[in-house]
């Protein structure tokens, strides 16, 4: 019975990676061993000079999921293939739970339908300045643009709240704790 194995593969090598496994089943004879190769990954949206682009990005970077009967010849086929490292669980994988892989699907199905934003900016986040005039102050979110990837930030200058607008994401990181300039 097929069932679903997390196999450990060289980061950023996934796609190689599951196109040897597909690539030579058929010639090694593992078609009814091994039935589907699946890289999780998700559509990610960011502003890069000023233009929106959306990109797929690799929701657990270094792994692949296999559905396969796994016996001694289909274990040795996957581990023989090129930029696979190893599966999770070494010299006795554990197949993942109906239950796991159910949910897997699930969220892989989801993040199909949509694009998530790389930088996740809300109004009322804190945040640390990191280039320009104000670098190093800390401030508040008062409005977010995702379609422009730009967003203002109300800083305390002297005593005084001023409002720093226009900045690009790339300008801004999230800041932890409630450090005041």
């Amino acid at each position: 019975m097929h069932k679903w194995y997390v196999v450990q593969v060289i980061s950023g090598q996934e796609k190689k990676a599951k196109r040897s496994i597909e690539d030579y089943r058929d010639v090694k004879g593992m078609t009814d061993l091994i039935d589907q190769v699946l890289i999780p990954t998700e559509n990610v949206s960011e502003v890069k000079k000023g233009q929106q682009k959306v990109s797929e990005k690799r929701i657990w970077p270094g792994y692949l999921l296999v559905k396969m009967v796994l016996n001694e010849e289909s274990w040795a086929y996957i581990k023989d293939a090129m930029c696979v490292l190893d599966f999770l669980g070494g010299e006795t994988p554990t197949a993942l739970s109906d239950h796991e892989v159910n949910e897997i699907l699930r969220d892989l199905e989801e993040k199909k339908k949509g694009v998530v934003q790389k930088h996740k900016f809300e109004i009322g986040d804190k945040v640390k300045i990191t280039d320009g005039v104000f670098v190093n102050f800390i401030g508040t979110v008062t409005e977010v643009f995702h379609d422009k990837g730009r967003l203002s930030v109300l800083v305390s200058i002297f005593g005084r709240d001023t409002r720093v607008d226009d900045l690009e994401f790339w300008q801004v990181e999230q800041s932890i704790g409630d450090v005041e300039q």
